[in-house]
């Protein structure tokens, strides 16, 4: 079969599916998972799919929103990695807010048991990871949670971050580029984030290279907010080369 018959297959699949899988791809045509890769980067390039961690959506997929036990499961060695390093940025005896994601909750997961950290977070899953921490002080804050995210939102949340001023704030995004910006599917958890972003000194964006040129239907800010990208070692020399000229410093794990 020639790539462009296959490239028709697979954006077939996708829009009967939902949703491609380059190891289920790569079984049913017979052939690697890098000449998957390559056949979604065309169609991706084409405009015609949008490329999401492990596989596709349909380009139209906008509002496209996994479930948090969904991501939870999908990249957990880079997540744990991105992790790691963002503990290496927080500040001794500071204060940070802790945004909702599956990353996000990996440095939960990993927080030295001697940081002395003051935690400001929305989301349940890194509440119930702190919750016990011998040295952190937790602050919990309160709004209406949304069942894909575990995450409060609406006006308590929005209210608690515009009357605060933390150290650092380790946000998530479900897309990111120079030119799109900082992007999730739903409007009130942008709303979370830009208030986020804004009650912070240093904003570190933690985001695995999947999310990089994503752009999803809500803008939350824009990479020129972000003082540090750290991501995997799978974001392109291009890429971080253009998100550095925009003035974002880029680490990858």
């Amino acid at each position: 079969m020639y790539a462009a018959e296959r490239q028709q297959q697979i954006l077939r699949l996708a829009t009967e599916q939902g949703r491609v899988e380059v190891p289920a791809l790569a079984a049913d045509f017979g052939v690697t998972p890098e000449t998957v890769r390559r056949d979604l980067k065309a169609l991706a390039r084409a405009g015609l799919l949008r490329r999401v961690h492990g596989g596709a959506i349909p380009a139209g997929a906008l509002d496209f929103e996994p479930d948090l036990s969904e991501r939870e499961a999908i990249a957990v060695g880079q997540k744990e990695r991105i992790a790691r390093a963002a503990v290496e940025e927080l500040p001794e005896h500071g204060s940070v807010i802790i945004d909702a994601g599956s990353t996000t909750a990996a440095v939960a997961a990993v927080l030295p048991l001697e940081a002395r950290l003051t935690v400001l977070t929305h989301a349940l899953p890194v509440a119930a990871r702190l919750a016990d921490h011998p040295s952190a002080e937790l602050h919990l804050v309160g709004g209406r949670v949304r069942t894909r995210t575990r995450a409060a939102v609406d006006d308590w949340a929005l209210r608690t971050y515009r009357e605060i001023t933390a150290d650092v704030v380790l946000v998530a995004a479900n897309g990111f580029g120079v030119e799109a910006g900082l992007t999730t599917p739903d409007l009130a958890e942008a709303a979370v984030k830009r208030a986020m972003v804004a009650a912070a000194r240093r904003v570190v964006l933690l985001a695995d290279s999947s999310k990089a040129g994503q752009r999803h239907f809500a803008k939350f800010g824009d990479l020129s907010q972000v003082d540090l990208l750290i991501t995997d070692e799978d974001l392109s020399d291009e890429q971080a080369a253009a998100i550095e000229a925009a003035g974002t410093e880029v680490r990858r794990t």
